[in-house]
């Protein structure tokens, strides 16, 4: 059932997963391979890195609102209680600062980042 919902998650990406997918395809060649709209139990995250066990989220308005935050909050515990690192960013972070996303992708998968 996750895989089925997954699947059709991969077909209607938001222009910020859509933005950061390319991104993240291209970490590919130094060794870093993502999955979108990936299962992890009972979640499915935007995206997983699963050999350097990062989870990257993208979210939307709906996510400020005090019931959702709670929800991910909770939800991040448990994807960390897990053995993931749960990095969050808002649309606007995607298409405004992927320079930045990225600096804190690439930590988190303890790339060495080359100062431009």
């Amino acid at each position: 059932m996750a895989n089925a919902v997954a699947r059709q998650l991969r077909k209607r990406l938001t222009i910020g997963e859509t933005l950061l997918w390319k991104e993240l395809k291209e970490l590919r060649r130094q060794g870093y391979h993502f999955r979108r709209q990936a299962p992890i139990d009972k979640y499915i995250v935007d995206f997983a890195c699963f050999a350097q066990r990062v989870v990257i989220e993208v979210d939307g308005i709906q996510h400020q609102e005090p019931e959702a935050l709670a929800k991910d909050a909770a939800r991040d515990t448990d994807l960390s209680w897990r053995g993931f690192t749960v990095l969050r960013f808002r649309n606007d972070e995607v298409s405004d600062s992927m320079h930045g996303v990225m600096l804190e992708v690439l930590a988190a998968l303890g790339a060495v980042v080359k100062q431009e």
